[in-house]
């Protein structure tokens, strides 16, 4: 095929994909009070899955302070038309995440003619590996690294005389990017995986740069971290370096 049928492909690739993102959009879009009444503002109320979880626990180890305290939230509005926009924005970054296998099928499509015979088995398992690792880092995000922020950055105060009352922009915004930027960090085994049986990185290589990994993670999620602060930070973190960790463990060796 010459570029220009590539690029013809390519241009499909995207059509259809954008497609299956529409699709999505018009299930969620009609549905506003569910998608944020029960999915978006679900980390606001002390009934949120991840505060029982911590409260049971609380109670099988005898340990009181594990037990959430109770919390409120005033999300605040104060911008015309930021209430539909937003429900606009909202809808299309779930019809994403929705469509992301449908997406990462489409490139798999795109990519298999160019592949010989043994890498078309490996790069077809490194994509289906992907799309479970995208939404197992979405749930990570919604589950526990968007709700102890929210926790700790939603009740901090440098004074009982400044009350907060969080915008409805900046929930959201925190809420998109979380979700969205653990959806594709969580990408890297995946990728590890790849280059691994590309023979460009090995187990024993990723083993040897363990410490350099360690600030280079470090120093990404310093980048990723919309509110900067140290907490954010170390919950960001933490599931990068992990990742590492099992990227060295489905990683293979030279032979």
């Amino acid at each position: 095929m010459t570029f220009w049928d590539h690029l013809d492909e390519l241009r499909g690739v995207l059509f259809r994909s954008a497609i299956s993102v529409f699709v999505f959009l018009i299930i969620i879009f009609p549905n506003k009070n569910f998608v944020f009444d029960k999915i978006i503002f679900a980390p606001i109320d002390n009934n949120f899955i991840l505060y029982k979880w911590f409260a049971s626990l609380s109670g099988l180890l005898g340990i009181s302070a594990m037990k959430p305290a109770e919390f409120s939230i005033d999300l605040i509005n104060i911008e015309l038309s930021a209430q539909f926009f937003t429900h606009v924005s909202v809808s299309l970054t779930l019809a994403f995440i929705l469509s992301t296998p449908f997406i990462l099928y489409q490139f798999w499509n795109f990519l298999k003619p160019g592949l010989y015979d043994n890498e078309k088995k490996s790069v077809k398992k490194a994509f289906g590996f992907a799309s479970i690792l995208f939404f197992a880092g979405v749930l990570v995000g919604y589950v526990f690294v968007f709700p102890l922020t929210l926790r700790f950055l939603g009740t901090y105060q440098v004074s009982e005389w400044v009350a907060n009352q969080i915008s409805l922009h900046s929930y959201i915004s925190m809420f998109t990017w979380l979700i969205l930027i653990m959806g594709v960090v969580f990408e890297m085994p995946a990728l590890a995986a790849i280059l691994s049986r590309m023979g460009i990185i090995s187990k024993s290589m990723l083993k040897k740069y363990r410490k350099h990994a360690f600030a280079i993670l470090i120093f990404v999620a310093a980048i990723i971290t919309p509110s900067g602060d140290a907490f954010t930070l170390f919950i960001v973190g933490t599931p990068l370096y992990l990742l590492y960790e099992f990227s060295i463990m489905i990683c293979r060796d030279f032979d």
